[in-house]
Order: structure tokens, then sequence, then C-alpha cells
């Protein structure tokens, strides 16, 4: 069973940074693709960056720079980077998986997604 937990979202600071983490169970990263998007209310979801079973990274273009995404398949976990964080980017991030998604950042082409975790930008 595919199990997606995200972890360390909460208050930033504008232009500070924070690391989230996603744990996974249920497959293996290296067969897999993995990614992130977020969702801010009142909006769709955007996709943020994914990662081939590989170790390919992609990027949302307006993101790219901004964050990173990276993962330890030793421990089962996937991160995702993020600096001079600003009010634009407080929303719920997700971690996705699919085993068929390849480098596709958009959301719609994976089939698991975690549950969430909130992240707010304020002084």
């Amino acid at each position: 069973q595919v199990q997606l937990v995200e972890s360390g979202g909460g208050l930033v600071q504008p232009g500070g940074s924070l690391r989230l983490s996603c744990v996974t169970s249920g497959f293996s990263l290296k067969n897999y693709a993995t990614g992130w998007f977020r969702q801010a209310p009142g909006k769709g979801r955007e996709g943020i960056a994914s990662i081939t079973g590989d170790g390919r990274t992609f990027y949302l273009p307006s993101l790219k720079g901004q964050v990173t995404i990276s993962m330890d398949d030793a421990q089962n976990t996937l991160y995702l980077d993020a600096a001079n964080l600003t009010p634009e980017d407080p929303a719920v991030y997700y971690c996705v998986a699919d085993a068929n998604a390849g480098p596709m950042v958009d959301p719609q082409f994976y089939e698991y997604s975690g549950q969430g975790t909130q992240v707010t930008v304020s002084a």
C-alpha cells in the first residue's frame, strides 16, 4: 500500500526558507516518479517539481532556482527545499508519487498523494 506523509510546514518569515519532507512507504523511490505540488486557498493545484527514480529533476520554470527537490532512497524520503519565500508562496504543499509519471511536474499525472502540510509566510 502506497503511503505518503508530509511534514515540515509551518510559519516562515518573508525571505526565509524551509525544508519539507515526505516519508514514503509501499514502493521504492528508485522505481517511481515523485514530486511536489501546492494549492493555495481558492486556487488550483500548482505543480512545483518532480524527480524520477534515477534522480532526474524537473521544475516549474517560475520556481526554478527557488526550490530544490531531492530524495534519499535509503530513508524512503522525498524532500523539497524552498528559499526566499514570499507572500505568494503560502499554500498546502503535497507530495505525490506514481509508477509512470516520468518527468511530469503536473500533479494530474500522479496517482498517489499525501495529506499535505501547511506553509504560511508572514512577518
